[in-house]
């Protein structure tokens, strides 16, 4: 019956909490409102962490922005796509999430005989939190496998390593990229893109990427890196 809970203050009884500390009193109702505005709210946050990963996604992959490294991070531009597919897919889940976004709380379709007024839509606010939770673990699973291309591509340019097939993908008009000091990975980093690799192999030709994309959304959803994010 959406009982109210107040965890603070009231005496021990039937209808308080177990601990004795606050009351617990029912509410006779079932508007769900509270819960409804609070999933809301999570989802369009959830949606714009996915919205701007896809943004930094973009920014690799272009060769006018990225710093030297070649289109869709790979050497075979013109014959291959490379990374080009992965950010069609973030861009196709960011412009759904636009659309599971709307609030559901705003729209209401008057149930039980006219009895409950005005709904909550709450259930429906809940679930596409959920799908909104899912897919930004996709976009973010898609920015490691994009960046640790980009990493690859970067270590191998400045060792020198691949230097006709990175070199002729670059555009020659793109600055190439400051000193080997600015742009070695940290330690946190480093790791990262170690952890990615055990996984997920270097993109050298075109391969179907579900399978990438699949083990790189596991990744985020375990929370396997999170560590790394931890100081000390």
């Amino acid at each position: 019956d959406n009982p109210l809970v107040f965890p603070d203050g009231g005496v021990a009884g039937e209808d308080t909490l177990a601990t004795g500390g606050g009351r617990v009193i029912s509410g006779g109702n079932f508007h769900g409102e509270p819960i409804a505005l609070a999933m809301d709210f999570a989802k369009i946050a959830v949606a714009e962490l996915g919205s701007i990963s896809e943004r930094r996604i973009a920014l690799l992959v272009d060769a006018r922005l990225n710093g030297g490294l070649p289109p869709f991070l790979t050497t075979s531009s013109g014959i291959g796509s490379g990374m080009m597919i992965y950010q069609y897919t973030a861009a196709a889940l960011v412009s759904e999430h636009k659309v599971l976004a709307h609030p559901a709380s705003v729209d209401s379709i008057p149930t039980s005989a006219n009895q409950e007024d005005h709904v909550s839509m709450g259930s429906i606010s809940a679930r596409h939190a959920r799908a909104i939770l899912a897919g930004v673990e996709q976009i973010l699973g898609i920015e490691l496998v994009v960046g640790a291309q980009a990493l690859d591509l970067r270590l191998a340019m400045l060792a020198g390593a691949s230097a006709a097939g990175v070199g002729a993908a670059v555009d020659p008009g793109v600055p190439e990229p400051r000193g080997a000091e600015a742009i070695v990975p940290g330690s946190g980093v480093a790791e990262a893109h170690r952890r990615i690799r055990r996984v997920i192999a270097h993109l050298d030709r075109d391969r179907e990427p579900g399978a990438d994309l699949a083990a790189a959304a596991e990744l985020v959803h375990a929370g396997a890196l999170v560590d790394l994010t931890e100081p000390g």
